[in-house]
């Protein structure tokens, strides 16, 4: 991959697109590496996470090990992918390349001069960044699993129990899709899981109206593909994830284009409730996931086993019913 190639802006004049690693450093204590660009350089005086511009030729990996030697003195030990992110500046278009980095050998410090700081996870939206770094943040916040409930409940004890055995077992991540209840039982049935959600410290996000989110005291809204196509911007939802449903690069644009912090992208292996579906496959699902912006997991035929797979392929992780809810 070259260090920068030719694009083509909005008046027709030649953008250079360069393509950059990023190493997203995280501490013992949940302690996340910034350092501050020099005044003289583009997007000067902000901070950002440390890494540099590729090599002709260079690969993400070795260029992320090769940049943060020698911006930080550190030899990288174990990272992954964590997200692509496209940015178009006024002046050039930006692509970071970004790693979770959670292993390294050395102390980090400014080889170049330029100031480092240790900030919690939870205050990374409080410090002044360049815009191609938001998406990143987005995908910090969220877990690398998408826990999304059966659509039937006739057993609302039965449902509420093992919700709570896949909460013990570490979800935080949780889209309450139930259908078939009579509205006043549907509800109830959303709050209580709200609220065990809540107990065990995760966020629920309602496949549904705004109006139930509200009525029940959800995290977030989860958009069908019609609802999403409906939508022009997430204004009304401040304050609130809000979550789509995706199966091609067309509703992958829509769910970009009004802000969604994050989207499930399906049917990525074959399903038994889907079983007439076009299978994207790994390599469809990378593709989409190349060109998106937005964290992505992966929906469909997914188990435990596949997370590491959904990382090398793009993906913020894996969403599921039959392969993440426990068996009764």
């Amino acid at each position: 991959m070259s260090r920068s190639t030719p694009n083509t802006g909005p008046d027709g004049s030649s953008l250079p697109v360069v393509h950059v690693a990023a190493g997203v450093l995280i501490d013992n204590q949940e302690k996340v590496l910034l350092a501050r660009r020099s005044a003289d350089s583009h997007q000067g005086g902000l901070w950002e996470f440390p890494g540099g511009k590729l090599e002709p030729g260079e690969q993400c990996r070795e260029a992320l090990s090769r940049e943060l030697e020698e911006e930080l003195g550190i030899q990288v030990r174990s990272c992954r992918p964590l997200i692509r992110v496209a940015h178009r500046y006024p002046d050039r278009e930006v692509i970071l390349h970004t790693w979770l980095v959670t292993d390294w050998e050395g102390d980090p410090r400014g080889r170049e001069g330029q100031p480092l700081s240790w900030v919690p996870l939870e205050e990374l939206q409080d410090w002044s960044m360049p815009a191609a770094d938001l998406p990143i943040l987005r995908a910090l916040d969220l877990p690398d699993t998408y826990l999304i409930t059966p659509p039937g409940s006739d057993d609302p004890a039965l449902f509420l129990k093992q919700l709570r055995r896949a909460l013990a077992g570490g979800i935080s991540l949780v889209q309450f899709r139930v259908f078939g209840l009579p509205l006043t039982q549907h509800e109830a049935l959303a709050r209580q899981a709200c609220r065990l959600c809540e107990e065990y410290g995760a966020r629920m996000l309602v496949n549904g109206s705004l109006e139930l989110a509200l009525a029940v005291g959800a995290h977030g809204i989860h958009l069908d593909r019609r609802r999403l196509a409906a939508l022009a911007d997430r204004n009304g939802y401040e304050g609130m994830l809000l979550a789509a449903s995706c199966h091609n690069a067309s509703e992958l644009a829509q769910a970009r284009a009004v802000g969604v912090d994050f989207a499930v992208l399906s049917p990525v292996l074959p399903t038994l409730s889907h079983p007439d579906a076009e299978i994207l496959g790994w390599q469809g699902f990378q593709h989409l996931c190349k060109n998106c912006s937005v964290p992505v997991y992966a929906l469909g035929g997914m188990s435990p086993d596949l997370l590491e797979q959904s990382w090398r392929q793009g993906g913020q992780g894996i969403a599921g019913i039959r392969g993440l809810w426990p068996s009764t």
